[in-house]
This record gives C-alpha cells, sequence and structure tokens, in this order.
C-alpha cells in the first residue's frame, strides 16, 4: 500500500462508498467519510490526493465542503470529484463553478469513475509541474520586476487584478459585483494604420477613463493588450454608458479612425470562483456582440452557461473518444451531373457520444481547431479514409477518390506530408486517390506557408481542392496565385442580395476555372433548379442533398456499386 495515492470517499449511503471502494481499492489507498464534517476531520489527520464527494449529505453537504475547501489554502489546490445524480446539470455546473475538477454521476460506471479519477489526477500533476516551473520563472523575473502594475498604463496588471479583486469580493460577501470586460474592435490595425505610439496613446486614454470611473467603486486592470477589466458593485455604472465615455474620450484625440470598444459582463453569483475564470466568462459574453454596430454589450446568461458546459464536455472527452473511435467517418458522394453518376467523395467526421448522441461537428471542430486536437483528429479520419480506399481496391480492383479536409494547424506540423505518404506506402494507395481539400481562410492567414505546401503536395501526385472558394476577401488575388487543381464553391453564394448579380459572378466563376485549367465542384445543391442552372453554365460536378447526404462507409459503397 506504500507509495499508493489516498482517496477519501465521501457518501452518507454506505453502499455507494463500498461500490467506489471495489472500483478502486487496487489503485488507492481508499478511506471513508459519511458526511462533510467527517471530510474535514479526515482531510486535518492525513494527506489525501484526490476526493470523491456527494453532493446531497446530512450534517454539511457536498456544497459547504467545497466553500469550505476554497477559503483555506492548505486545502485550495485538492481534486475534488463531484457525485451527482444522473440528469442534474444544475448540481454539475454549480460544483464545477465552486471548484470541482470534474463529476461522476450514479449509478456508476466503473469504466468511466476511473477514467475520470485518472484524467484529474493528471491534470494535477501536470499543474504541479507547470507551477514548479512558473515558481522558478517568477523567482527570475522577480529580481528585474517588483512592481503589480501594467507599464504602459499605470493599472494593475493581470496578476495583480486577479488578486485584488479575490480579496475585495471576500471581504465584501453581501454586496453583489459584477466583471466587465472590454475589448477594441480591430486594434492590430489600428496599430497598422496609426503605428504603435497611437495605439499606445489610445490604450492609456482608455486605462484613465477606466481608472477614474472604477477608482472608488472596485478594481480595475488592464489584462493584456488591448483588454481591461473592472469588478465594480452591480448597477454602480450603466455599461453602456462606460461605452458611451469611452467613445467620446478617445474621439477627443482626432483619430481620423473610427475606435470600437465592446464590452462583456459577468454577474458574480460565487465569490470563490477563481477571478479568471469570471473574467473569462465575461470576455465570453463580449464575444456574442462583437462587430456590432447596434448594441456592443452583452451579459453572461444561462444559455451561455449551457454552452460552457457542453464545451467542457466535449474537451474532457475527447481523448477518450478518440481511443474508442466514438468518432465516425462519413462521406458525402459528389456527383457527375451529365451522367447522374458519383465521381469521388468527401470524408467528413461525426462524433457519435455515448450519453450525449451525435455531436455536431460545428460544435467541436472550432474548438479543437482551438486546441489543436484537430490535427490528430485529421490523421484519425485520413487513416480511415485510406483503409476504406484499399478494401476498395481489394475487392473491385479499383478505387473511386475520396477528399479529406486539411485543417490550418497542420500546415504549421513540418512532417504534414511525411505523413500522408506514409499512409499511401502503408495501403499500397495511389495520391490521387486521397485529395485534399485547404480553406481559403487557411490561405489568407498564411499565404506563403500554404503555397508551399500546396507545391509540395502536387509534386508528388496530391490533388488539391480549395473549399469555400469565394468566402474570403482575397479570392482573386488567391487564384493568381496559387495553383490549386479544383476550386469548391457553395451554393449558397447564390441566396441573399441580389440574384441576379450572383448568379452572372457565379458564371464567370466557372468560366475563369476552365481557362485557367482548373476544374469546380458545386456544393450545396439542393433543388433541380440549382442542377439545371449549373449545367447551362457549363458546371457539371455537383456535391449536396439533392444527390446524396452524409452517410455511412457500408451506404457510401453500395451507392458506388449499385447496378
Amino acid at each position: 500500500m506504500e507509495g499508493r495515492p489516498v482517496m477519501l470517499i465521501a457518501d452518507d449511503v454506505e453502499v455507494n462508498r463500498t461500490i467506489l471502494r471495489q472500483i478502486f481499492q487496487d489503485q488507492y489507498e481508499v478511506c471513508e467519510a459519511a458526511n462533510g464534517q467527517d471530510v474535514l476531520t479526515a482531510l486535518a489527520q492525513r494527506e489525501v490526493n484526490i476526493l470523491l464527494l456527494d453532493l446531497v449529505m446530512p450534517v454539511m453537504d457536498g456544497y459547504e465542503v467545497l466553500a469550505y475547501l476554497h477559503s483555506h489554502d492548505a486545502y485550495a489546490e485538492l481534486p475534488v470529484l463531484a457525485m451527482t445524480a444522473r440528469g442534474d446539470s444544475d448540481g454539475q455546473a454549480r460544483a464545477i463553478e465552486m471548484g470541482a475538477a470534474d463529476f461522476i454521476t450514479k449509478p456508476f460506471h466503473p469504466r468511466v469513475v476511473r477514467r475520470r479519477a485518472h484524467n484529474v489526477l493528471a491534470n494535477v500533476e501536470n499543474e504541479w509541474r507547470k507551477a514548479m516551473q512558473a515558481a522558478k520563472d517568477h523567482q527570475i523575473t522577480e529580481m528585474h520586476r517588483t512592481i503589480e502594475e501594467d507599464g504602459l498604463t499605470g493599472l494593475d496588471n493581470r496578476e495583480s487584478f486577479y488578486r485584488k479583486t479575490a480579496e475585495m469580493l471576500q471581504k465584501n460577501e453581501d454586496i453583489p459585483y459584477d466583471i466587465i470586460y472590454f475589448d477594441i474592435d480591430h486594434f492590430k490595425v489600428i496599430n497598422a494604420l496609426f503605428h504603435i505610439e497611437t495605439g499606445s496613446l489610445i490604450l492609456k486614454t482608455a486605462a484613465f477613463y477606466l481608472q477614474a470611473a472604477a477608482s472608488a467603486l472596485g478594481t480595475c486592470g488592464r489584462l493584456e493588450s488591448d483588454h481591461f477589466a473592472l469588478c465594480i458593485p452591480r448597477g454602480s455604472i450603466d455599461a453602456r454608458m462606460l461605452i458611451q465615455g469611452l467613445d467620446n474620450t478617445v474621439q477627443s484625440l482626432g483619430l481620423s479612425h473610427n475606435v470600437l470598444f465592446y464590452a462583456g459582463i459577468y454577474p458574480i453569483e460565487n465569490i470563490y470562483l477563481p477571478v479568471d475564470q469570471m473574467v473569462e466568462r465575461a470576455r465570453f459574453a463580449e464575444k456574442r456582440v462583437r462587430g456590432s454596430h447596434v448594441d456592443r454589450v452583452y451579459t453572461y446568461d444561462a444559455s451561455m452557461r449551457e454552452k460552457m458546459l457542453k464545451e467542457q464536455m466535449i474537451m474532457r472527452d475527447m481523448e477518450f473518444a478518440l481511443q474508442e473511435r466514438q468518432f465516425q467517418v462519413y462521406y458525402q458522394p459528389i456527383y457527375r451531373a451529365s451522367e447522374g453518376t458519383p465521381m469521388q467523395a468527401e470524408a467528413l467526421v461525426r462524433w457519435q457520444h455515448p450519453s450525449e448522441g451525435l455531436i455536431s461537428p460545428g460544435l467541436f471542430v472550432p474548438l479543437f481547431e482551438h486546441n489543436g486536437f484537430i490535427v490528430r483528429l485529421d490523421r484519425y479520419v485520413w487513416e480511415e479514409v485510406a483503409k476504406f480506399l484499399a478494401a476498395e481496391k481489394e475487392q473491385y480492383g479499383r478505387a473511386t477518390p475520396v477528399s479529406v479536409n486539411v485543417s490550418r494547424l497542420n500546415f504549421y506540423n513540418h512532417g504534414l506530408l511525411d505523413f500522408l505518404l506514409e499512409l499511401l506506402r502503408r495501403y499500397d494507395l495511389e495520391p490521387d486517390l486521397i485529395r485534399l481539400e485547404v480553406t481559403e481562410q487557411a490561405y489568407t492567414e498564411n499565404p506563403l506557408q500554404i503555397a508551399k505546401a500546396i507545391e509540395e503536395f502536387r509534386a508528388k501526385g496530391f490533388r488539391v481542392l480549395m473549399d469555400n472558394f469565394g468566402s474570403g476577401a482575397s479570392s482573386l488575388k488567391m487564384l493568381k496565385n496559387l495553383p490549386v487543381d479544383v476550386l469548391k464553391v457553395d451554393m449558397r453564394f447564390l441566396h441573399g442580395g441580389d440574384e441576379h448579380r450572383a448568379r452572372a459572378i457565379l458564371t464567370a466563376i466557372v468560366q475563369t476555372a476552365k481557362a485557367i485549367d482548373t476544374d469546380i465542384i458545386m456544393e450545396g445543391v439542393e433543388t433541380e433548379e440549382e442542377v439545371n442552372f449549373l449545367k447551362s453554365i457549363g458546371c457539371d460536378a455537383m456535391q449536396g442533398y439533392y444527390y446524396a447526404r452524409p452517410m455511412p462507409v457500408e451506404e457510401l459503397r453500395k451507392k458506388l456499386h449499385e447496378g
């Protein structure tokens, strides 16, 4: 038993403690508590590495325990796995907001609870190592800098703002506070237009105004770049009036460019929630109105809370989902309209979650692009496609080409081309069978690197498709400089606005593609009228619900070989 981590199981139902003991006794030294008061006693008597905490207990419930832990430095870092009833989303959200690392639901699934306990301890270990490194870095930094102010504006910097805000909230528990997060629209553009000195003047002017508005009420800080935050008593200042005041103050500088501020508000409910999480929620709210000229203030609400929980579930389960092959590859055929037969297909990923059901790619793909997991998911999809193509060749002597999406993050990996070539070698495939779809947005963000990668792909025999062509502001420049093999244009280009002009432009795109020996595929084709129009302008390759929806691999096989 020596050297094993210690787990404290707190539940007033003995049978639950017995079940959990049986699940964990091989990995942990297990001790038990029947209520919240027993938890505090046990923690005072010995060191505990992880706490499994039921939220509903007599004497002292789990929420009271969480509040106690967060208010005492000795226990603030103890990882807690909350135990809730299935479907108790409010309890789960409240526990997470009060500092629980994760939750498990009753009745317990041994494999799930083991995995979640393992993930929690792994995160703690990782955070400990980062903390140790941060401590070393801090020692070096402190030799050169001992002040807590932001060097440019004189406001509290990020760390100082977080600390002072937490102290203020705990000293004034009976006063409701709001976090207000401010951001400047397209501040990088302002720096590029007017140089850094003008940008710095705008920041210092905004800081002076915010400090004057909040100094007698609460805390004020510059978090980074053009991001500011206030923590003030609820209702003491109207955020829209603050925005108006910022506008007027910055306009007094006489700039020719209109500088717009946006704000997000998080009404604080739990003062023990880490301040950085409060700020993140206010920032999340601000993102809802960024770019709007109608209303530039948004308040964090219940719907955003649900989205936050959904995103947390996605981030928590993604590794396990990849291991368990919960991600499934669907295929949408691309048809040759003149013959009414499939000429190739596009691979699309779906997530069949065991408890959440089918999760939309629109929800998990942006998160994976943000945290980098999309690179591993892309490679998983590519290998599944390679297996399908190899099976087709073995059974029929030939295979229909399949295009796969290549996220922009893949282009920062120098091993991308080597991985694709190894995939072809391992499954004995020709380069033409796996076609690579690159978004126009990826090219816009990093044109030189994308262009270089595409040249290398094509030199090795891969065909490259430009997805979402026409959606960006640099489409014509891209068409001139980037020799791709195929353009994919979405039929939504026709919808909204002047349809006559849209049809004329679409006709010109098809003619231009032919003139430069580039194929074109129309996506999102849904009606017979659209099919007839595309045929009339010389477009023969079409993809969309008119022909077929995305389908599992077995359905694709039937579709390819029927008749």
